[in-house]
């Protein structure tokens, strides 16, 4: 491994934005609309001509390979598609056997983990909530306030992601919006 200097990155805690800036990773309902259970509320929507960002991710420029530790901040912006609140992707990691660390920075929202075999968990989380997701979990953040949620993350290098199972599969819970009230239900469509 090549040896780096040392760097640091100041991040404000109520938006998650870097300074200096680095990449920035922004996702709009196009390029997830499918992966809301009420597909036909997020077509809608874009058929409207609106189409919402849902997530921004402020990236460190790390090589992703053994050694490294990767960091990121995310915020999620509020919203529902239908009674499901706005949410990253997810992701299981490429190698299974790496966790990562998710910190609440701002707002409010959940962590959905799921493993293949079909455990399920849905923590709360809020500033300074500190989840770990173990190594096997898949996760996905959703936020469930009416400000941003801003939370910061970091995992091995090594880890990579798999969205391609997520997108297929999706997830086990979903968190949801009922007669007024943050509910964490079976996802119908999950087989």
């Amino acid at each position: 491994m090549e040896i780096m200097q040392p760097f640091k990155t100041e991040v404000d805690l109520q938006t998650g934005v870097f300074s200096p800036t680095r990449d920035i990773i922004t996702r709009k309902l196009s390029n997830m609309a499918t992966m809301y259970a009420d597909v036909e509320a997020a077509q809608a929507l874009l058929d409207s001509g609106d189409d919402p960002i849902i997530y921004e991710v402020h990236v460190t420029e790390l090589p992703e390979v053994e050694g490294h530790i990767l960091h990121c901040t995310t915020k999620i912006y509020p919203g529902k598609i239908g009674d499901e609140y706005f949410m990253t992707k997810g992701h299981y990691h490429a190698q299974r056997d790496q966790g990562e660390v998710y910190v609440g920075l701002s707002g409010e929202g959940y962590l959905v983990m799921q493993t293949e075999s079909g455990e399920s968990s849905a923590i709360a989380m809020k500033p300074g909530t500190a989840a770990y997701v173990p190594p096997y979990w898949a996760h996905r953040t959703i936020n469930t306030g009416s400000e941003p949620f801003v939370f910061f993350a970091a995992w091995a290098g090594e880890a990579g992601h798999d969205y391609g199972t997520i997108e297929r599969d999706g997830f086990r819970q979903l968190i949801v919006e009922k007669d007024g009230h943050l509910q964490v239900i079976d996802n119908p469509k999950y087989d």
